[in-house]
């Protein structure tokens, strides 16, 4: 899944480039590349589809190097509900038995060798179970970024392949710092990776049985997938779609979900903090992205610099600063949260030539 603007990591994921797209850790790949290599080591990379925004598909097939009918095209952005239906019933033409597993293409794995087992357990789960599994991340802290899975104790009627692999008890959105605090002392939380693997079966009989309208509107134009007018009926059907998370449409209301509770060393990389959580720092904790960066006095500090820009900066502490060829933004970190604001705010008085 790869359709997303990432706006809280303004001004250096726009519109047009989106944080997906970047190497927004320094490392000479950009996300989704990374993300792509890390799982054509499972996956054959022939079979591996990304959905996207229309506006993004050259960008798309420059950075995989893959085939056009790869890449499946939103005309517009309708949250991950009907972006997973569109995938299946496009995978429902070229293989009806596929075993599937859904990702977003920006998310972080430090530890890649312990994902690949951890995904090739569940890939082996539910190529013989009709089960909908989530990956479910050992918190580390009470975040309250992050949704949380709560894991049943119970006993079930499948075996369990594993002592990490549990019953969804219950989800919960993005608790208050209290409650997330209470979560991981409980030890019964797990942060919701957003990965999911299942059966096409599995997964279609789900839409069937919570989302039927989304179902309903792709079956209609079934014909049209994969053919000449495949762009033209997807816009049909995403105007009449609701925009719905699939943890919300599918997730939360089927009783045959699971979770894989993991720790590969996870962060969906979701803002500036998060970024800076991961990367390395120097002895002064700052994170330094950026060829000509002169820091005097300064600590703590995120900084993002153009390549072809000179940055020197004094006296700063826990502060985000990011300098683009065309803009400049200075935040305190702890109130990141503000940034959406100051893009509404740019939107307003400027129009999208900054966005």
């Amino acid at each position: 899944m790869a359709g997303g603007v990432g706006s809280r990591f303004w001004p250096l994921s726009r519109m047009n480039n989106p944080k997906q797209f970047l190497d927004i850790m320094g490392v000479g790949k950009t996300l989704i590349q990374q993300t792509f290599d890390r799982f054509s080591k499972i996956v054959p990379r022939e079979n591996i589809i990304i959905v996207t925004n229309e506006i993004y598909k050259d960008i798309t097939i420059e950075q995989l190097e893959i085939r056009e009918s790869q890449v499946l095209l939103e005309p517009m952005r309708k949250n991950t509900a009907p972006c997973i239906a569109y995938a299946n019933f496009r995978i429902l033409k070229e293989n009806p038995d596929a075993n599937i597993v859904v990702a977003p293409s920006d998310h972080l794995v430090n530890n890649e060798e312990e994902f690949l087992h951890v995904a090739q357990q569940a890939l082996d789960f539910t190529a013989s179970n009709n089960v909908l599994l989530t990956i479910g991340i050992k918190p580390s802290r009470p975040d309250t970024g992050y949704g949380y899975i709560q894991v049943s104790n119970e006993p079930t009627e499948l075996e369990m392949p594993c002592p990490e692999m549990k019953k969804v008890k219950t989800f919960t959105e993005k608790p208050e710092l209290a409650m997330a605090k209470i979560f991981c002392e409980s030890g019964e939380f797990f942060w919701n990776s957003g990965m999911f693997f299942w059966s096409l079966s599995s997964i279609m009989q789900a839409f069937d049985a919570y989302m039927p309208s989304i179902s309903n509107q792709f079956q209609k134009q079934i014909d049209q997938l994969g053919a000449d007018r495949e762009l033209e009926a997807v816009a049909n059907i995403y105007a009449q779609c609701r925009n719905i998370s699939i943890d919300y449409a599918v997730m939360e209301k089927a009783d045959n979900v699971y979770v894989l509770c993991a720790d590969f060393g996870w962060s969906d990389i979701g803002t500036w903090r998060s970024l800076y959580a991961n990367q390395r720092k120097d002895k002064n904790r700052n994170a330094v992205v950026g060829n000509n960066v002169f820091l005097y006095d300064t600590e703590g500090c995120e900084i993002n610099i153009h390549p072809q820009k000179l940055a020197v900066i004094q006296g700063l502490e826990d502060i985000i600063v990011v300098q683009t060829d065309d803009v400049l933004l200075i935040c305190k970190k702890d109130e990141e949260q503000r940034i959406k604001d100051f893009v509404n705010n740019v939107k307003l008085e400027k129009g999208d030539d900054y966005i």
